[in-house]
């Protein structure tokens, strides 16, 4: 994945830009670029390494730019790949979050009508799209250039003739954010939760204009719509280290209060299930989420007459669906995860009644569930997610005790998840042993996890954290 920003306004954009694309990083951190417009032009810089690492290389004046954090998927990592592209003339600059799947197809027709490619990526194609629609409004331009794309986008396009930002996403990402004359664009909420908490939720294959006072329009299908503004129940300071040398440890320090206040949010257990007394349950994520999939499979059929199977979601999209999966739950802590969200929609349009656990109100699984259980984490700005996981599971128990008719299996859950904030800052206070534990794990190459029945998914998660965090085999 990728991280995309923008914004128009009166301020200068870069610093601005900048700012946001730290808060991305997470998102995808092998090359960045920003793209700013000014009165003669597009300024462009775009480089391999971290924004950190290239700040002060360069000083673009401008009220309106983009800018993109990426993790290479279609071509390689080379500065010549990252994002912002441009069209032939250099009029038009896109960022893009997402992976066009027609991308050879529409390469070999731009190629053929005269279009220079400079990239390997498909990202770029999407500006000479926009380049051969272009004939006076880029907001029709951006809808008829995403007309020839099959796959998933979050598009941001600036236009140096028009004076124009337009967005546009189908199965990606992106959030407006909406300032005092300003208007702020990102993939993730944090990025601009230092400037607003005022907020707007695009459909797929909405187009979104940005005008330079802060106006802002919103097209479906050609038809203005009325702006669904939201308002972010988070705080800029949730997204800031406050002293942790990095992102990951103030989390999993955060923890007992994420546990909390989650469990604070269901002190009669979670209430409202779509389908009542379920004799079947299916339970649908990726990566972490599906091991907190997993642990409700397994405390779910351990404590209740309930037919509970957790399935990896993408693999679980290129199966045949039935017809009676039962109760659906999908987990995702962005609630934007792609590979949840194809089958779920399927599962959603077959007829299925869906449960969606998520940290991200408004998201699109907020949107698309019919009954939404809310972990209340906060921000999660760290690539390994730590109290997300913790709360899911959290959850998932509750799920169980809700699900079982032994009152006193309910009982005993129940009364084991209000004691569980106070035993992990227990835990959490014993870091000094932790670490010289950490210290002993680091002197070897492979590691083996062993455990069993509930704790397997424990033990899976563990090694995956090894694995993506210390780059160790486990």
């Amino acid at each position: 994945m990728c991280g995309i920003v923008g914004y128009v306004g009166s301020r200068e954009a870069l610093p601005i830009l900048l700012d946001s694309l730290e808060r991305v990083t997470y998102r995808g951190y092998d090359s960045f670029g920003v793209a700013v417009l000014n009165g003669k032009g597009i300024e462009l810089f775009k480089q391999v390494g971290s924004v950190d690492g290239h700040r002060g290389e360069f000083d673009f004046k401008g009220n309106a730019g983009i800018g993109h954090t990426r993790w290479a998927t279609v071509g390689g990592v080379s500065q010549q790949n990252a994002h912002p592209h441009t069209d032939c003339e250099g009029n038009i600059a896109i960022v893009h979050n997402g992976d066009i799947e027609n991308y050879r197809d529409l390469r070999d027709r731009l190629l053929a009508e005269g279009h220079e490619l400079k990239s390997e990526t498909d990202s770029e194609l999407i500006a000479h799209l926009v380049e051969n629609h272009l004939n006076g409004s880029l907001v029709e331009a951006v809808h008829n250039a995403s007309q020839e794309i099959e796959g998933s986008y979050a598009t941001a396009v600036l236009d140096y003739n028009t004076k124009e930002l337009v967005i546009t996403r189908n199965e990606s990402p992106v959030v407006i954010g909406i300032g005092d004359g300003e208007i702020f664009i990102a993939s993730d909420a944090p990025a601009i939760l230092p400037y607003t908490d005022r907020v707007l939720y695009p459909e797929d294959r909405d187009i979104v204009l940005a005008g330079a006072n802060g106006d802002l329009k919103v097209y479906r299908n050609g038809v203005e719509q009325p702006l669904q503004i939201r308002k972010l129940s988070w705080t800029s300071g949730q997204t800031e280290k406050n002293g942790y040398e990095h992102f990951m440890l103030k989390e999993i320090h955060e923890q007992p209060t994420a546990l909390r206040d989650t469990l604070a949010s269901y002190p009669d257990g979670l209430p409202g299930l779509p389908v009542e007394s379920p004799e079947r349950l299916l339970l649908l994520a990726c990566g972490t989420s599906y091991h907190a999939a997993l642990y409700a499979e397994l405390l779910i059929t351990s404590s209740s007459n309930v037919s509970a199977r957790a399935h990896v979601a993408s693999e679980y999209a290129a199966r045949t669906r039935g017809t009676s999966e039962g109760l659906v739950v999908a987990i995702s802590q962005s609630g934007e995860t792609a590979d949840t969200l194809a089958p779920i929609r399927a599962l959603k349009a077959a007829g299925h009644s869906i449960v969606g656990v998520t940290n991200v109100q408004e998201s699109s699984l907020d949107r698309l569930a019919d009954t939404v259980f809310q972990t209340k984490a906060g921000p999660e700005v760290a690539v390994a997610s730590t109290k997300t996981f913790t709360t899911q599971m959290a959850l998932m128990a509750l799920l169980a005790a809700e699900l079982t008719d032994d009152a006193q299996v309910a009982s005993d859950i129940r009364s084991g998840l209000r004691s569980l904030p106070g035993k992990v800052e227990q835990l959490i206070a014993r870091s000094d042993e932790i670490q010289k534990v950490a210290e002993w794990l680091a002197g070897f190459e492979h590691a083996f996890i062993v455990a069993k029945g509930a704790h397997v998914p424990v033990a899976l998660e563990a090694a995956l954290k090894l694995k993506e965090v210390a780059y160790m085999h486990a």
